[in-house]
């Protein structure tokens, strides 16, 4: 489960961020999750539940975003949606696709006292 991994990295940069900026308290952390990142977001979120206690991440309102895959097809020369890789084109059923989009997992914004 390497989403308990990714939960302690995002931990690392809020407190790393608190450091830095001098604040002491997170009050709401906002992140993105694209389709295509390998992430399953109800673990990452169970896993950012487990490190709350005692850190930063207490008493925050974290919410995740998941953001659709996009693609490029190389045939269609189009952008298309897919949801995972290896997905056929939904337009012309070829698998020559570039993903473009949805591939991240990214702090988006916090608010913070």
């Amino acid at each position: 489960m390497h989403e308990a991994s990714l939960a302690g990295g995002v931990l690392q940069l809020v407190e790393d961020t608190a450091r830095r900026e001098g604040f002491a308290r997170l009050l709401s952390l906002r992140l993105e999750a694209g389709q295509l990142a390998g992430v399953d977001v109800r673990a990452l979120r169970f896993a950012l539940d487990s490190l709350a206690p005692g850190t930063l991440l207490d008493g925050a309102q974290i919410q995740i975003d998941e953001t659709p895959g996009q693609a490029w097809c190389l045939p269609c020369a189009q952008s298309v949606a897919i949801a995972q890789r290896g997905d056929a084109c939904p337009v012309c059923g070829g698998y020559q696709l570039q993903p473009t989009g949805g591939m991240e997992l990214r702090v988006l914004d916090m608010r913070v006292v």
